[in-house]
C-alpha cells in the first residue's frame, strides 16, 4: 500500500513574518520585504538591498548561550524547525527513531568562518572560538535540530545551491514513502547577508543595482530585469506518514504527493537555455503524484529574476505543460521575499500550502510590463482568488540542480 505523505506543521522566520500566517499575509497583500541595508559595510557595493529580519525573537526558542555562540544560519533553521514542530502539535512528545531531520542550506555557516578568518588575519594568536567548526560546518543546523527535539533517524543537510530547500523536503517525502522514517522535519536556513557574498555576486552581475526603488528593484519576468536580491530565513515543514497523523488527530494543513530531481549538466551557473532539466524535473513531481498536466493548477515559479534564468524556466514551462502553459498560472514571490537561497524552497512550500488552504495565489511583484520571452500568466502584481487544487513549486539552483515538489489540497 502507497505511503500518503502528509504535511501537519509549518515554520518560518523571515523579514516579512516570524510565523507562516504573518508571511502569507504580507505576501498576499502585495508587501515586499526589500529594503536598504543600513550597515556602512554595504555602502561600497553595487548592490545595497536586500531582505533582512530586523526583529528575530530568537528567545522563543533558543537560550542566551545558543544565540551567542551558534552561526545565524543555524538559529535561524532551529527556529522555524521548533517552530514548526510545535504548530504540528508536537512539542512534549520526543521524537525518536522514526523520526529524521533534513534542514538544508545553500552556504552554512560562512559568518562563523569569516569571523575565526579575520581574527587570524589580525595576529590576535592563533586561537578561535571552539564553535569555529562544529558551527561552520553545513549539516550543524540538522544537527542541531534533532539534539532539540530527539529525532535518532536519519539526519541530512542537502546542499544544492538554490534548489536545496527542496531537496531536503523531497529526501524526507522519499524516506517517509519508502517506510524509513514515519515523521520528518524538512526544510532550509540560510543568512548569506555578509559581504562576500555581496561582492561575488556582484562581480557575477548576478544582483539588482536599483537601489533607488527597493519595491521594484527585483522584478521577475519583466522587460529590462537586471537580477535577484538576497533574503535571509529559513522554512521548514513537518511531514507525517497520513496513517501516523491521522491516528494522532493532527490537523493534516496538505499532501506532499510528489517530488522531481535532475541535473542539467549543462553550466557552472547558467541554466540549460531550453528548460529541458527543469521540465523533466517538473514532470517526474507530477508522474511521482500521479497527476497529469492538466491537473496543475498553480506553480511558483523560482523566478529569480535574473534575464537568462526567467526565459529558461519559461520554456521549461512550456515544454512542461504543453498546450496548457497559458492557462496554468504561475507567480514567482521573490521579488517580495528576497532569493533565501538554501532557504528559498523552504518558505515558498509554505506559500504553496497556504495557497492551497486559502484559495488564493500570491501574485509576481514588479511586473507592469513582461518581457516578450515571458509570455505566460505570472499572475502580476495583485493576488489572485482560483481555489487551487494542486501546486507544484521549482527550485533550480548553480550547477545545474533542479528540484520540483508536488502539493495537494486536503479534500
Amino acid at each position: 500500500m502507497t505511503r500518503r505523505v502528509a504535511i501537519t506543521g509549518m515554520g518560518l522566520i523571515h523579514g516579512l513574518g516570524s510565523e507562516p500566517d504573518s508571511f502569507w499575509t504580507a505576501v498576499l497583500e502585495g508587501k515586499s520585504g526589500i529594503a536598504s541595508l543600513s550597515d556602512p559595510q554595504f555602502a561600497r557595493f553595487p548592490t545595497r538591498l536586500a531582505s533582512q529580519i530586523q526583529e528575530f525573537p530568537a528567545d522563543r526558542y533558543l537560550d542566551s548561550k545558543e544565540t551567542r555562540t551558534w552561526d545565524r544560519y543555524a538559529q535561524l533553521g532551529v527556529y522555524a524547525a521548533l517552530q514548526a514542530w510545535e504548530k504540528a502539535g508536537l512539542t512534549g512528545s520526543p521524537a525518536s527513531e522514526r523520526t529524521g531531520v533534513w534542514l538544508g542550506t545553500g552556504i552554512g555557516g560562512t559568518e562563523t568562518l569569516l569571523t575565526a578568518h579575520d581574527s587570524l588575519s589580525r595576529n590576535e594568536g592563533w586561537r578561535s572560538s571552539p564553535y569555529t567548526i562544529p558551527m561552520m560546518i553545513a549539516n550543524i543546523g540538522a544537527a542541531l535540530v534533532s539534539m532539540k527535539i530527539g529525532a535518532q533517524g536519519p539526519c541530512l543537510a542537502p546542499v544544492s545551491a538554490c534548489a536545496t530547500g527542496n531537496n531536503a523536503i523531497g529526501e524526507a517525502f522519499l524516506a517517509i514513502r519508502s517506510g524509513l522514517v514515519d515523521c520528518a522535519v524538512a526544510g532550509g536556513a540560510e543568512a548569506p547577508l555578509l559581504p562576500v557574498s555581496f561582492s561575488g555576486f556582484n562581480s557575477m552581475r548576478a544582483m539588482s543595482t536599483r537601489n533607488e526603488t527597493p519595491d521594484a528593484a527585483c522584478t521577475p519576468f519583466a522587460l529590462g530585469r537586471d537580477g535577484f536580491l538576497m533574503g535571509e530565513g529559513a522554512g521548514v515543514l513537518v511531514l507525517e506518514e497520513w496513517e501516523h497523523a491521522y491516528k494522532r488527530g493532527a490537523v493534516i494543513l496538505a499532501e506532499l504527493a510528489g517530488y522531481g530531481t535532475t541535473a542539467d549538466a549543462y553550466h557552472l551557473t547558467s541554466p540549460d537555455p531550453e528548460g529541458r532539466g527543469a521540465a523533466r524535473a517538473m514532470q517526474l513531481a507530477v508522474d511521482f503524484a500521479g497527476w497529469s498536466v492538466d491537473q496543475i493548477d498553480y506553480v511558483n515559479a523560482h523566478g529569480t529574476g535574473t534575464p537568462v534564468g526567467d526565459v529558461a524556466e519559461t520554456k521549461a514551462l512550456h515544454r512542461f505543460l504543453g498546450a496548457r502553459a497559458h492557462q496554468v498560472p504561475v507567480s514567482s514571490t521573490k521579488a517580495a521575499t528576497g532569493h533565501g537561497f538554501g532557504a528559498a524552497g523552504g518558505w515558498e512550500a509554505v506559500l504553496c500550502v497556504q495557497a492551497l488552504r486559502s484559495g488564493w495565489l500570491p501574485p509576481t511583484l514588479g511586473l507592469t510590463q513582461a518581457d516578450p520571452e515571458c509570455d505566460l500568466d505570472y499572475v502580476p502584481l495583485k493576488a489572485r482568488q482560483t481555489n487551487p487544487q494542486r501546486a507544484l513549486s521549482n527550485g533550480f539552483g548553480f550547477g545545474g540542480h533542479n528540484a520540483v515538489l508536488a502539493f495537494s489540497k486536503v479534500l
